[in-house]
């Protein structure tokens, strides 16, 4: 019993703050390189639309094009939605400290 009164008493900051700080990096870095890789990929596909000459590669490169768009957009909303979250969720933890027990 006495590790678990130990365990609520014990402070999550300190366990909390390096992911945080690592995940802040790794966001930073990932948002303006899933933006440059997401266009780049995007204008390879849409010429390669503009260039095909027959119905059935138009419609592969359409198609491509159209999940190319939709996974950039995916992922670039889930990045931003994490970049947000990260700083409530560490809040949250900062304001519901573990029950003290004398």
């Amino acid at each position: 019993m006495a590790n678990f009164t130990q365990i609520l008493q014990a402070d999550l900051g300190a366990v909390t703050r390096p992911i945080v700080d690592l995940l802040t990096t790794v966001f930073t870095v990932a948002i303006p390189l899933v933006g440059a890789i997401g266009a780049i990929f995007c204008i390879v596909l849409g010429v390669k639309f503009a260039k095909a000459e027959e119905p059935q590669e138009r419609e592969k490169a359409k198609t491509g094009l159209k999940n190319a768009i939709i996974g950039f957009v995916l992922i670039f909303v889930l990045v931003v939605a994490l970049r947000i979250g990260i700083p409530v969720m560490e809040a949250w933890v900062g304001a519901n400290p573990p029950p003290r027990t004398p």
